[in-house]
């Protein structure tokens, strides 16, 4: 398949699927992200948990009963943060809330508390995505985060050969 050269339009909320390929995708995909954000968010306020702290839950969960060091936390969840000053709050929210210990080695683990804690936020998680992908087949969402993986590539000088953003 081959793609013909389409001039680029200013940013439209309304345009039509003849002229989607005229759209920016720095608009497009704003708007994507803020909704999804605002959305994931919204929900996860009904839990009392904070995106942040979900990350946590997910990476010290994953970690099992070896639990993760500080650092290691702090330097997984930096690049996925809005704020990286919150990133070593974090512990200290954890555990004011009894989901984590901290041995005297500094490595944290998830109480009971915690483990219960993400369970209900990873149910939460899989409602969130169902009503976001609803109408959406999963080969269709495959498509789109083909499309956006080559762009980042593309943005990043990476072309489609290499890039950047392939393992993240």
């Amino acid at each position: 398949m081959t793609s013909t050269t389409v001039a680029p339009a200013a940013a439209d909320p309304a345009a039509t699927d003849e002229n989607l390929a005229a759209q920016p995708i720095g608009y497009w995909s704003g708007v994507v992200h803020q909704a999804v954000i605002r959305h994931l968010r919204d929900a996860m306020a009904d839990l009392d948990i904070t995106q942040p702290l979900w990350w946590t839950l997910n990476r010290l969960a994953a970690a099992g009963p070896d639990g993760a060091s500080r650092e290691v936390l702090a330097a997984g969840l930096a690049p996925l943060a809005d704020d990286p000053d919150e990133i070593p709050r974090l512990p200290a929210r954890m555990a004011h809330r009894g989901w984590v210990t901290e041995d005297q080695g500094g490595v944290l683990r998830l109480t009971d508390a915690g483990l219960a804690a993400h369970a209900r936020m990873k149910a939460l998680a899989a409602d969130v995505r169902a009503r976001l992908h609803e109408g959406v087949p999963d080969e269709e969402y495959a498509a789109a985060l083909r499309v956006l993986r080559r762009i980042a590539r593309n943005a990043e000088g990476g072309g489609a050969e290499g890039g950047g953003v392939e393992g993240r």
